[in-house]
């Protein structure tokens, strides 16, 4: 069975879908578990195969963060050591962008099953890079997703 985009919601016409073909929809799109990882403590995995070009997850407004990176630094340095290890700064946007659902759990591959589309929306859409199956770690290459991290304390 193929995972389906099961989350449809209404959103504001900044994130208009209709001119890529796709329902305006919102944050991780197929159904996922979070499960240890060989990778690296715990990683996010696929519960139904996923096809390829599949779209995987989305930024949402006003449920994912979009923070101006200086505002870590008035942090104390155990909160800002947590928001760094899950969130990154986007490399087009010069924001700290933070994941409010389980795809913050999505584990770094030099060879992930997951891609970045960085055209189409302002903040990426995430997309099966290749058919993936029930139960494998859904991975990305943070080095396209971060662009860079502020300094840790």
């Amino acid at each position: 069975m193929r995972a389906k985009n099961p989350v449809t919601l209404s959103v504001d016409d900044s994130y208009d879908m209709n001119h890529l073909g796709l329902e305006a929809e919102a944050m991780l799109l197929v159904p996922t578990r979070v499960d240890r990882s060989a990778i690296h403590g715990l990683g996010l995995f696929a519960v139904e195969s996923i096809a390829m070009g599949t779209l995987v997850w989305r930024f949402t407004k006003g449920f994912d963060l979009d923070l101006d990176p200086k505002l870590l630094d008035e942090q104390p340095p155990h909160f800002r050591q947590i928001m760094l290890h899950y969130g990154y700064i986007h490399p087009k946007l010069n924001r700290f962008i933070l994941c409010c659902d389980d795809y913050r759990f999505a584990n770094h591959s030099h060879t992930p099953n997951i891609r970045i589309e960085l055209g189409a929306d302002p903040y990426g859409l995430d997309m099966a890079a290749r058919d993936i199956e029930a139960g494998e770690e859904l991975t990305v290459d943070y080095e396209v997703v971060e662009g860079s991290r502020p300094r840790q304390a």
